[in-house]
């Protein structure tokens, strides 16, 4: 392991006194906002304009989903053969604000479709996920190495609270001005995060990747580097295990609180939206416990917090009182794991890979998470109709602390502070 130099004083609230680093937080922040909002603004839309219906929906969602299940990877090993990983992410902010633009301006004319939309869909998926893996690698040339924890802390902050407001934000919006016009609001996010980024400047960029020749050799060499490393290898089976029994849990949550439970769809938004601020908590507390415990320690502990609350879940009954307890708690305390587990073991991922691996590593990562999320909603629906619903849900949340094992049994279980980028086991 390389030595770590300790967190400078001052945590979070000194990045920000970072001009580069500010600017690049609140391009981040906004352009979460402006995902959020889309991920309500065009649902609704397709529903309220061009009458969408539940099979049109699922092809609508499937769209968006699509880039990061098939293209994470490919999209990675290019993102590391550029130079500046910063203009790729300006580049998907205006992508996806001509795109979303395009949509009302299409609406007016009369000329919205469906098939417009599962276009719109697919292309803003794809400027995401170039969004996002160009992000591993400015992340990393913009912060020092010591202040990871507190960096990921801020902007998992800000995806928490867009969790929070995102969804209602979108919702007045399209309440009050109509869908359409709401994603006029979501067109100036992602140019406000355009602008931030270009404000922003990177001066320790390591350049494209080594591992250049071809495009399949670099991603080849991601894969293997992730195979080789101990410690990716284990974040990536724990997110992989964890991933796979939540999303059972996930395909049957909403129909056995709503049928069984007896919970108003009203209510089921009011224990989603308070127990989000969990999140909140976790992004606060990450940070401090980190250091206190260790980072390896956290990253485990994270992995046990985020799945054990959702026991509640099928052990919910009596009183509605206790009902409602129950699945609050059930939502909060799970938010704060799974803040906990994303900004340590966040911060873990971009120590333990070379600089020059950044972007594919990420996309490795999201093709793999990505990929399991639908084998894990099908088996749950399988499972639901073949020994029932609440049954199902404790395979489930039992199942999903079966990532912790990856974890301790990993060098994570006992690493202190960042790993070193070479591997280890």
């Amino acid at each position: 392991m390389t030595a770590t130099a300790p967190p400078r004083p001052g945590g979070p609230v000194r990045l920000l006194r970072e001009a580069a680093f500010r600017r690049y937080w609140s391009a981040q922040t906004v352009s979460l906002v402006g995902e959020q909002i889309t991920l309500i603004a065009v649902p609704l839309l397709a529903v309220l304009a061009v009458g969408a219906g539940p099979a049109q929906m699922g092809y609508l969602t499937a769209a968006a989903l699509l880039p990061n299940l098939f293209l994470s990877l490919p999209a990675g090993a290019w993102a590391d053969r550029r130079h500046d990983k910063r203009q790729i992410m300006i580049v998907a902010d205006l992508a996806r604000a001509v795109l979303l633009l395009c949509v009302p301006l299409l609406w007016w004319a009369g000329q919205l479709t469906l098939p417009v939309l599962y276009t719109v869909a697919f292309l803003t998926g794809l400027f995401t996920l170039l969004f996002e893996v160009a992000h591993a690698s400015v992340f990393a040339s913009l912060v020092r190495r010591e202040d990871y924890v507190d960096a990921n802390t801020l902007l998992n902050g800000s995806r928490a609270a867009s969790f929070v407001a995102g969804p209602s934000l979108g919702g007045l919006l399209v309440q009050t001005l109509t869908a359409p016009i709401a994603l006029i609001a979501d067109v100036l996010t992602y140019l406000a995060s355009a602008l931030f980024l270009t404000r922003v400047r990177v001066d320790d960029d390591p350049g494209p990747s080594t591992a250049s020749g071809s495009q399949i050799k670099g991603m080849l060499a991601g894969v293997r580097f992730v195979a080789r490393s101990a410690v990716l290898r284990a974040l990536l089976l724990g997110a992989t295990t964890l991933n796979l029994f939540n999303y059972i849990f996930a395909a049957l949550f909403v129909l056995y609180v709503t049928t069984e439970l007896q919970i108003s769809p009203g209510t089921l938004g009011v224990i989603i939206g308070l127990g989000s601020i969990g999140g909140l908590l976790g992004a606060v507390v990450a940070g401090p416990l980190s250091r206190r415990i260790g980072l390896g320690p956290a990253v485990l502990l994270g992995y046990v917090l985020f799945p054990a609350p959702l026991i509640l879940v099928p052990a919910a009954g009596g009183p509605r009182w206790v009902v409602f307890a129950a699945l609050l708690s059930a939502e909060f305390f799970g938010a704060l794991g799974v803040m906990i587990l994303d900004i340590t073991g966040g911060s873990a991922q971009t120590a333990a890979t070379p600089r020059t691996m950044l972007a594919v590593v990420s996309g490795f990562k999201r093709t793999v998470n990505y990929g399991i999320r639908p084998i894990g909603a099908l088996i749950g629906g399988g499972l639901g109709a073949t020994i029932g619903v609440r049954e199902s849900l404790w395979i489930a949340t039992i199942g999903a602390l079966l990532g912790a094992v990856w974890i301790f049994f990993s060098p994570l279980r006992t690493m202190h502070d960042l790993p070193s980028d070479q591997p280890i086991g």
